[in-house]
């Protein structure tokens, strides 16, 4: 029987159907745990419970050498690169681990960097109940975490959250990205498999797609690779827009406190912000009476 390369619509057609399956074992497994241990246990866990169902899904098919559903349903099998193989047991290790452990572990990561560097920030460290931190503040990677955090001075530590934050941007746009170049090549529909080399075979003899629907994923991924410029270029516009508008109200700010100290020398008032306990600068009445400074009130505001 003549083997052909797979074509775009067949593997999105066989992704969707491995999600829709993936979906419905974390949503038992999610239930289950929850019935058992309460709905506290399921929060805590829920990240946990999704990964594990993930691997036992991968594992049942893909690791002990058998199609998954969707490979199934499209009637497809995975080839290494030399497309005559099937892909070894190691490579399909690799290619799971790829799939659902280390996005998962970058996630995380991320998640306890950026709610470390937070609290620095604020410079308010609590012991409150959180059941979305609970768990992350039991990990042993959360307290090496806490540790680096705590020996950065602070200009660094606004450094490495304005990271932070650019790189979960990146990561997303790469994933569009590498979307956006699978509808014009039609291979790779997970970065996964790209890394690993594993491509798919239709099992159904000759294939024969219609040119139109090749035609139409180009149009896409040239129509995707398009709102990714605009989208980058849109961000990027914005940040500088944001720079300018905190260069400027430091500006306004340290200029409206020459002025309060000035007149408040002249008039012999002293006043203080009951937020930041200093001069207040830049005074701001809220609808109840109170005066604060204007920086501390719209940070509070935004924070609380």
């Amino acid at each position: 029987m003549p083997l052909t390369p797979a074509g775009p619509a067949q593997l999105v057609r066989c992704g969707q159907k491995d999600e829709l399956y993936r979906s419905g074992l974390r949503s038992g497994a999610g239930a289950a745990l929850h019935g058992l241990a309460g709905a506290r246990r399921w929060l805590e866990w829920k990240k946990e419970i999704q990964l594990l169902s993930d691997i036992a899904y991968f594992s049942l098919t893909t690791l002990s050498g058998y199609q998954t559903l969707g490979e199934e349903y499209v009637n497809v099998v995975q080839v290494d690169s030399t497309k005559k193989r099937v892909p070894s047991f190691l490579r399909r290790a690799i290619l799971i681990s790829l799939h659902t452990v280390v996005p998962y572990c970058l996630e995380k990561g991320l998640l306890h960097l950026e709610h470390e560097l937070q609290i620095e920030a604020d410079g308010s460290r609590t012991q409150q109940s959180n059941p979305a931190h609970s768990l992350l503040d039991r990990t042993s990677v959360r307290n090496w975490i806490q540790k680096q955090v705590g020996e950065l001075p602070e200009q660094q530590k606004k450094t490495v959250l304005q990271i932070v934050y650019v790189l979960k941007q990146c990561i997303s746009l790469f994933r569009r990205l590498h979307l956006a170049i699978f509808y014009i090549n039609g291979t790779f529909y997970h970065l996964s498999k790209r890394i690993t080399g594993i491509t798919y075979l239709y099992l159904g003899g000759l294939q024969r797609e219609d040119q139109s629907i090749q035609s139409s994923y180009k149009f896409l991924g040239i129509t995707s690779l398009f709102h990714l410029l605009l989208t980058i270029g849109v961000q990027i516009y914005s940040f500088k827009q944001k720079q300018r508008a905190r260069q400027e109200w430091k500006l306004h700010r340290n200029l409206a406190h020459q002025k309060n100290v000035t007149e408040e020398k002249t008039t012999g008032r002293r006043s203080r912000c009951t937020l930041c306990l200093e001069e207040r600068r830049h005074a701001t009445a809220t609808p109840c009476g109170h005066l604060f400074c204007w920086e501390c009130i719209t940070e509070w505001c935004n924070t609380k």
